[in-house]
């Protein structure tokens, strides 16, 4: 079952690149208390993610803000080896997006968001979505359809705010 507005995030242990290598984040400690612009992606440094979505969000961080963003948070089926990596070719800092490896895809499956990506020899991936969460709690969440780049950026969910 999909996560719906209302739901709470579940419990679950991801990972984000630091300096001084991985870090577990428990879901618990990371969203409670905050206002957290989530944005998951199929994979890193893919063509629709590096140039338009991952950008949107940086671009848009002081209107987020101004809006009552806490933090921007980039969620990938991907390793925090390979998140540290894209975040350096995009020449990001944790001030401007943590990101949040789910290497396993633990997480997104609990979250029912997986896309079978097989067909394009990258297996089970995560949906491209966006997600606003105050305090731990889905407020906004917006699914893309396959293929598709409309709801999930970063100026569709400011016009939610």
């Amino acid at each position: 079952m999909t996560i719906q507005i209302g739901d709470r995030i579940p419990s679950a242990t991801l990972t984000t690149p630091t300096a001084e290598g991985p870090r577990p984040v428990q879901t618990d400690d990371f969203f409670k208390g905050k206002t957290v612009a989530l944005f998951a992606v199929p994979g890193a440094f893919t063509p629709t993610c590096s140039a338009r979505h991952l950008p949107g969000f940086v671009d848009n961080k002081a209107v987020l803000a101004a809006k009552g963003v806490d933090v921007i948070a980039c969620l990938s089926v991907n390793d925090a080896f390979v998140l540290a990596a894209w975040a350096e070719s995009q020449s990001l800092t944790a001030d401007d997006v943590i990101m949040l490896a789910d290497g396993n895809g633990d997480f997104t499956r609990t979250l029912g968001l997986t896309l079978d990506a097989k067909g394009f020899g990258m297996g089970e991936r995560s949906q491209r979505y966006s997600m606003l969460i105050r305090d731990g709690v889905v407020e906004q969440l917006n699914i893309e359809q396959g293929g598709e780049f409309k709801v999930s950026s970063a100026e569709h969910l400011l016009n939610q705010l």
